[in-house]
């Protein structure tokens, strides 16, 4: 256990780490998971059925987290051999945040570039991700990595719901900025989302210190050719480290579940009826109760177990999403928005240092590429499952309707059953996490370290 819990006594390569978290979760929260959805449905596709809507957003998250999937476990590799985890987060951070900006140019009625401007900024994010994951090896010890871990999801939380909370200010009081309206007002969001997310990732490119590998290549070419070689390798690592890759599975379907739910929410809440305004604060509320509970459930693992943690997490998801299936007034909205603040930062955080804990010494770019691979493939099937079984379920009432029901009411109720169909992904990721032994996962990495040494 680190000496002291304060920010300011933890090094600068740590303080720089965390901190990118705070720079790219601007992203996440203001496009993602808040405007984007939005401004999707009410202007760049505006006129068309929700659930048709909700299709195409979810399409558009599974293409750019396919691209993810692909490539994710050869970048990790890549890194690895080249000690090059920080120029890859670098290199994608700032495409990410250049598409952001991007968005500001798409034109009403343009749903087809804004979908691609969309794809790709998503794959900067993910793929800087992959890179951010991978060092927390190298910037913590493992009686911290707990810690460190909730810290950076806990100063993201922070981070991008204050910028959040200045772009929702901008579309409420638009003339307050010096802008026409709310519509120009989420456009310049796009603009300040990118200055953020750009400029706060100078201080983990001047702070960080990348840890070098073992083995160093000498060229870019051998390092994509070894890259490629060690991709294959990492398949049949994974497939030998049992333990591992049981919580992959494990973690493969929990987090389809909680991703799909950060990026579908606000969309799910538009289908069914509720206002755009009282989506975006029951969003703003998440990121201010997310900020302390990553931190505290991050502590809550520690003391009481990481696994524990973890599986009391994927059941209070499960009942939220069955709840969320149930809801009709606002105020019930502001409280799922309370719960799931609770649990999502500790969810990812906890995710993150246990994998960490299951990883051979020395290989965490090449296992973290698998991990965020895992990840972005579960991101694949949740709104494509959500999407599709709103069409299918909508498709079906409205030929058997009897008359009595709208066309509305009708596409809500497709809504709610889409959301349900989330709930069997909880249901196998805690089924399969329960069955995890932390201990014998250990001696299977050191092991297997050692028969490769």
């Amino acid at each position: 256990m680190s000496k002291s819990r304060k920010f300011a006594n933890l090094s600068k390569t740590v303080k720089g780490w965390v901190i990118y978290d705070w720079a790219n979760s601007a992203f996440a929260t203001t496009v993602m998971a808040g405007f984007f959805p939005v401004f999707f449905k009410q202007y760049w596709s505006a006129g068309s059925d929700v659930n048709l809507s909700t299709a195409q957003l979810g399409f558009a998250n599974s293409i750019a987290s396919g691209i993810i999937f692909i490539s994710a476990p050869i970048l990790g590799a890549i890194a690895d051999k080249s000690s090059a985890k920080k120029k890859f987060l670098i290199t994608f951070a700032y495409l990410g945040a250049l598409m952001t900006a991007g968005l500001f140019l798409v034109e009403q009625g343009n749903w087809q570039m804004a979908i691609l401007v969309y794809i790709v900024g998503t794959i900067g994010f993910s793929g800087a991700n992959i890179f951010y994951d991978a060092m927390i090896n190298d910037i913590a010890r493992e009686d911290e990595v707990d810690y460190i871990s909730g810290l950076g999801y806990s100063a993201g939380y922070l981070g991008g719901g204050l910028l959040f909370l200045i772009n929702v200010l901008m579309t409420l009081y638009p003339s307050w900025f010096g802008l026409a309206d709310a519509g120009m007002a989420v456009r310049v969001s796009f603009l300040t989302v990118a200055l953020w997310w750009g400029g706060f990732t100078l201080f983990t490119i001047f702070w960080v210190e990348e840890a070098e590998p073992e083995s160093k290549v000498s060229s870019w070419i051998q390092a994509i050719r070894e890259g490629f070689a060690q991709l294959f390798s990492t398949l049949r690592k994974v497939l030998r480290i049992k333990t591992l890759l049981l919580f992959l599975v494990a973690y493969f379907f929990y987090i389809d579940g909680v991703h799909t739910i950060i990026r579908m929410a606000v969309d799910y809440g538009l289908s069914i009826g509720f206002k755009d305004t009282d989506l975006i604060a029951a969003l703003l509320l998440v990121q201010f109760i997310g900020f302390p509970a990553a931190v505290l459930y991050a502590r809550f693992g520690e003391r009481w177990g990481v696994r524990r943690a973890l599986l009391v997490a994927i059941v209070s998801y499960m009942l939220i999403t069955l709840w969320g299936t149930q809801i009709t007034a606002t105020y019930q909205f502001y409280v799922l928005a309370i719960f799931i603040g609770l649990f999502q930062g500790g969810i990812q955080a906890l995710s993150r240092s246990y994998y960490s804990r299951l990883v051979p010494p020395g290989q965490s770019g090449e296992f973290f590429g698998f991990y965020n691979m895992v990840g972005k493939f579960s991101t694949i099937v949740g709104p494509v499952l959500m999407g599709s079984v709103g069409l299918m379920i909508r498709n079906y009432l409205v030929e058997n309707s009897d008359g009595t029901r709208t066309i509305v009411e009708l596409s809500q109720q497709a809504a709610r059953w889409s959301i349900a169909s989330l709930v069997i992904l909880f249901l196998a990721g805690a089924w399969l996490l329960y069955n995890v032994d932390e201990e014998k996962g250990k001696a299977q990495a050191l092991q297997f370290e050692d028969s490769h040494s």
